[in-house]
């Protein structure tokens, strides 16, 4: 199987219809496809082969997608990069996940020996394409799983980086999503989100459905006011922090969403009071979806009732869900099983049948099923911190932290916030000798090159201890300043 062979096939009667809009620019499905298809050939004629690895660094764009689907075509593996990241973090994605290419835009990355490249379509940016030398040194079951995609994070077990999807994954996980989406021909998608973070279950459904994706760029709100009303929108998929931003602002008409069908919002719990205000500025439920690379996306809450609000909704058909070890509340730990779970987890190597225990995914929240079948988020078993959609891994920035001079040891936690979710914070313990009058803006300021802004504490706590176990591992759930 391969995912662009699929959209392709399923898109064959919409040759003319327009696939993607960016500004003033627009591609049908057969340009669209055409341009991935000469691009996929230019790649392999440069020596590209099955089962290599191309990391992709560039803005949203039509661009992006073309170059995204012409490594599809050419049976290689897509490792989306945010241009988010800072340098330290991109060089970590490369050499972690091994890759043999880096296709990024002039402003994302410099490298005075990356090739000019183009990705074929008529107005399109200039790209840089650079080879690297991978060690290559994989597992035969690598090449035997089909490999689509690679999305580097932590995972699960906070040590292994790298999600692996197949083509086969992908294909059954967008099918699964659809199954509630129900996207067709006569859509037209309002996209906000990064899709170096959101493009397997979303993007490839949409053009596997010959919907029409409009892409607002960073002007938002502005941009995505425009296009919802100009390109008569039907689709929104966008996360809480841009709900509560256009609920809260005063010149947007309460009609904005009066074409709208679904609104779903990701990336990032909902809190209830942005449901709420949202529903009473533009009388539409908010429809929270509750993603995770290794599974899919296998709850949406449709259900339009206000009493529901909080809830990432039922489970999908092609899911099974489980909550076990339950508190008294019935609060327990969520594990999933169904189609389009994640291959494996690249680096260091773990293959999808070593993680999983008889089939389920422990997903490492904590959740309730209501009598009625809709699934509560309650907190994470894991330690990730959700800013503004945007996912943190403490351990990542405590590695950064520790690397100060000034720092002996530290701990980085999120502290709830009504407008991001959650902010990142940090207790650090200052080595021997260091004033006590250290300012610890200078400690954001070391930061700032080797994270991505987002990742960087915003507020940093000087303590004399962190709590350790009897192990001598740092106790996570401290908080206390």
């Amino acid at each position: 199987m391969n995912i662009f062979e699929t959209i392709k096939k399923e898109t064959a009667g919409y040759g003319d219809k327009t696939a993607v809009i960016e500004g003033n620019q627009s591609i049908s499905y057969r340009e669209l496809l055409d341009a991935s298809e000469s691009l996929a050939s230019r790649l392999k004629n440069n020596g590209i082969k099955p089962g290599d690895r191309i990391a992709l660094l560039c803005n949203d764009s039509i661009d992006y997608i073309i170059i995204s689907l012409a490594i599809l075509a050419a049976k290689v593996a897509v490792v989306p990069v945010s241009s988010s990241l800072s340098w330290d973090e991109t060089d970590s994605v490369l050499n972690r996940i091994d890759v043999n290419c880096l296709i990024f835009d002039k402003p994302s990355y410099t490298v005075a020996d990356a090739e000019p490249f183009y990705s074929g379509f008529n107005g399109g940016g200039e790209f840089f394409l650079l080879r690297r030398k991978a060690k290559g040194i994989l597992p035969e079951e690598y090449y035997a799983l089909n490999p689509a995609f690679i999305r580097f994070s932590s995972g699960t077990t906070g040590a292994s980086k790298g999600v692996l999807l197949s083509h086969e994954s992908i294909i059954e996980r967008t099918d699964a999503a659809d199954r509630a989406l129900c996207m067709t021909s006569e859509d037209v998608v309002i996209w906000v989100l990064s899709m170096s973070y959101h493009f397997v279950v979303t993007i490839l459904l949409f053009l596997r459905r010959a919907s029409t994706i409009v892409l607002c760029g960073n002007a938002f709100p502005e941009s995505f006011i425009e296009n919802i009303k100009n390109k008569k929108g039907t689709f929104t998929y966008a996360s809480p922090f841009h709900y509560h931003l256009l609920s809260n602002a005063g010149d947007i008409a309460p009609d904005l969403f009066s074409g709208v069908r679904i609104a779903v919002s990701t990336a990032m719990k909902l809190p209830q009071s942005t449901a709420g205000e949202f529903y009473n500025k533009f009388g539409l439920e908010l429809s929270e979806a509750y993603g995770i690379i290794e599974v899919g996306l296998p709850f949406i809450n449709l259900s339009d009732n206000p009493s529901k609000r909080g809830s990432a909704g039922k489970v999908l058909p092609d899911y099974a869900i489980k909550i076990e070890n339950l508190d008294k509340e019935g609060v327990g730990e969520l594990s999933i099983k169904g189609k389009g779970l994640f291959d494996a987890y690249f680096s260091p190597w773990k293959n999808r049948k070593s993680v999983l225990s008889d089939g389920w995914f422990n997903t490492g929240d904590l959740g309730r099923i209501d009598d009625d079948g809709f699934l509560y988020i309650f907190g994470r078993d894991k330690n990730v911190i959700n800013f503004a959609g945007m996912k943190i891994f403490p351990e990542d920035v405590e590695s950064v932290l520790n690397r100060h001079p000034a720092i002996k040891e530290s701990l980085v936690y999120g502290l709830p916030h009504p407008k991001y979710g959650e902010l990142p914070c940090a207790n650090v313990v200052f080595k021997e000798g260091t004033s006590p009058d250290f300012d610890t803006d200078e400690i954001r300021r070391f930061c700032y090159p080797l994270l991505a802004s987002y990742k960087v504490p915003k507020e940093i706590n000087p303590v004399k201890t962190l709590e350790k176990t009897a192990s001598g591992k740092i106790k996570r759930w401290q908080t206390d300043k």
